[in-house]
């Protein structure tokens, strides 16, 4: 099920399913320490001795952010119940601490009393073990901890602050169900504390005259301890909590608006797509520097693992984005991650925990000739290297730099360099990108001349010139080695992926895949190259799913999710990020303005699938266009980012025009 909603600070993420319910909260990581295991908190309404979730049928809902923001903007109405609900709910920037308005309009013209229950659905530290819910009847307040793991919730009705109902409970033990049971006639027992398996849920009643509203205020504060989340709430108390909203609001407009990106002559909602791209990346940020996947626990009903990892090949796309976007200081903070975790012989693990742990892996330590091996993709070492070089190029920080260059760039580039099969000059096999195979692959091979040569246009930089020597020919063996053993005979094209023989020789893979982009697109061939062409008309020929929802899947006959096996109307799922591709390599050969109209048309494409927060999916279902995998993605939206870029880039190389005289993507205030 994909979160519409994600909010968050870096820190705390929070994130909301497609019912508008709360279904993961990071803390103190984004990405880490999932505190709900993915299980709903409820949310429900009493009016007039009728009770409703706000996730059942009876509600007509709208999932929004509110223009340009991490605020969301969620309407609910309930015929039934004749009545109307606003949501905004924020974390804000600068404290741990989620905070909602709920504005209720009464719907009749007869005074009534509302009751609204929040309910609590903690496994604290990914687990319902040993967790204590009590109430505080100092502040009227809902307390869960564990250990150093605090959480404190409470309201605000008009000027006073406290719950007016609470229970705690046991949840999934002999038959319980958990509190929300008891909310449901419209009471809570008043239980006071509970230990081990457990739940919670508070209520506020507000009255609302006919025909007009009312709002109150919920928050929930994380912490360390009783004193840190106390002193939230305190905080609340002396600035408000509207104040905090609208500051939090007024925060991420201007941060999204902060560069004035122009558009060229893309539509306004491809504007709105690239800055909820912007924003929806940030959530998925950690404060020290790990872009995470997605967030969407979901996932690990697959295989009990999730997509809460920071990948260096996906960290690095996203990093590239953003540093071309104007937003160089979260990529400097993901750099710094790399730095602290690049292995003393100079190559990146599979994945990693957002504490810069090493994350689980699949990948093993064992060749198939039962030799030892690294279990890696050598394409995450390489793209770190080359987005570091497209960073630098853009900011030219020094100082930054400096760390960077004798204990990360030279082991990188040295590593890379003899990482390579004596008798085909590729490099060794390794896993691809799609995490699937072993061999030398395209993509790799593609990438692994990028991080050459950006490790050359580092030791040039800083007058080093027999490495860059080095390095810049290493790279041109790679590419000859390319020319070589990867273009197969029978095809004409380039093979995704290569397997050396005993004798040699190379086994060809001949699958048609999108990945094999990476060839043009990190500059091992020119984008109008015959043989690009050929491979890219190919790939959009193969791959283009020849369904109303269209798009491009990731190879013939992709197993992951697949939805039919008509593998000549369905090669696989659409991804946005592979249809994306096919864009940009319009994008890079285009000579004339009309050459741009397919890549316009491709961004339309996106802008049309995403969910009616902004927020996009790994996959869309090829015949519904309903999200498939995690959503949001966050390589997904880089992509939007990287794509968007680009185009303008070369809409203002083609016409000369300057950005000051574009359009630009900020959207008007809400």
């Amino acid at each position: 099920m994909p979160r519409d909603l994600p909010v968050g600070n870096g820190r705390l993420l929070v994130c909301f399913d497609n019912h508008y319910r709360i279904r993961d909260i990071y803390y103190p990581h984004v990405g880490q320490e999932d505190h709900t295991q993915g299980y709903p908190f409820q949310f429900g309404v009493w009016v007039d001795g009728h009770f409703a979730w706000l996730h059942d049928a009876s509600w007509q809902k709208s999932l929004r952010y509110k223009t340009d923001t991490l605020v969301t903007n969620v309407t609910a109405q309930n015929e039934r119940l004749q009545l109307h609900l606003t949501f905004n709910d924020t974390v804000d920037y600068s404290r741990n601490v989620f905070l909602r308005r709920i504005t209720v309009e009464n719907r009749t013209g007869a005074e009534r009393e509302v009751r609204l229950f929040f309910h609590h659905n903690f496994s604290l530290r990914g687990l319902s073990i040993a967790d204590t819910a009590y109430y505080d009847p100092r502040h009227r307040a809902l307390i869960h901890y564990k250990g150093k793991t605090f959480f404190w919730m409470n309201v605000m009705n008009g000027q006073e602050i406290g719950l007016d109902a609470y229970a705690t409970g046991t949840k999934n033990v002999g038959g319980l169900e958990g509190t929300w049971r008891d909310a449901e006639d419209g009471r809570l027992e008043g239980n006071p504390i509970a230990q081990g398996s457990v739940d919670s849920t508070g209520s506020v009643s507000v009255t609302v005259p006919g025909h007009e509203s009312a709002s109150v205020y919920y928050w929930m504060a994380v912490g360390a301890d009783a004193m840190e989340v106390e002193d939230i709430e305190r905080h609340l108390r002396q600035v408000g909590p509207a104040a905090v909203l609208y500051r939090t609001q007024e925060y991420w407009r201007h941060w999204v608006r902060k560069e004035g990106f122009p558009l060229a002559d893309l539509p306004k909602e491809i504007g709105a797509l690239f800055n909820r791209s912007l924003l929806t990346i940030q959530t998925q940020t950690d404060h020290e520097g790990a872009i995470l996947a997605a967030n969407d626990n979901d996932i690990a009903q697959f295989g009990r693992d999730t997509y809460s990892y920071m990948w260096p090949r996906d960290g690095a796309l996203v990093a590239y984005a953003l540093s071309r976007a104007g937003y160089g200081e979260i990529s400097r903070r993901f750099f710094q991650f790399c730095l602290r975790t690049i292995t003393p012989q100079g190559y990146m693990m599979h994945k990693y925990n957002p504490d810069g742990s090493v994350g689980s892996s699949w990948h093993p330590w064992i060749a198939p000739d039962g030799s030892r091996q690294h279990p890696i993709q050598e394409d995450e070492t390489a793209l770190v290297l080359w987005a570091l070089w497209q960073h630098f190029e853009k900011y030219w920080d020094v100082e930054f730099i400096k760390p960077f260059y004798a204990s990360f760039i030279k082991p990188a580039a040295q590593f890379m360099s003899l990482y390579r099969d004596l008798t085909t000059g590729l490099p060794v096999p390794s896993y691809d990108l799609w995490e699937e195979r072993l061999g030398v692959h395209a993509h790799t091979v593609a990438t692994v001349y990028a991080g050459l040569q950006a490790a050359a246009n580092f030791t040039e930089t800083f007058g080093e010139t027999t490495y860059a020597d080095s390095y810049r020919r290493t790279a041109t063996e790679i590419k000859q080695a390319a020319m070589t053993h990867m273009l197969n005979p029978d095809t004409g094209l380039f093979s995704r992926m290569v397997t050396p023989q005993a004798d040699g020789s190379v086994h060809h893979d001949s699958t048609i895949d999108s990945a094999t982009y990476a060839l043009w697109y990190f500059g091992m061939l020119a984008p109008d190259d015959p043989l690009v062409v050929r491979m890219m008309e190919t790939v959009r020929e193969r791959l283009w799913v020849k369904t109303d929802v269209g798009g491009i899947a990731r190879y013939e006959n992709d197993y992951y999710h697949q939805i039919s096996n008509n593998i000549a109307v369905v090669p696989g799922n659409p991804w946005f990020i592979c249809t994306l591709w096919l864009a940009e390599w319009y994008i890079a050969k285009a000579t004339s303005l009309d050459d741009l109209q397919p890549a316009k048309e491709i961004l339309l494409w996106v802008e049309r699938r995403r969910l009616e927060s902004g927020c996009l999916a790994e996959q869309v279902h090829p015949f519904t266009n309903a999200p498939l995998s995690v959503s949001p993605l966050t390589w997904s939206h880089a992509t939007v980012v990287m794509t968007v870029n680009a185009y303008v880039a070369k809409y203002q190389e083609l016409t000369g025009s300057r950005p000051e005289d574009m359009a630009t993507s900020a959207a008007a205030s809400d």
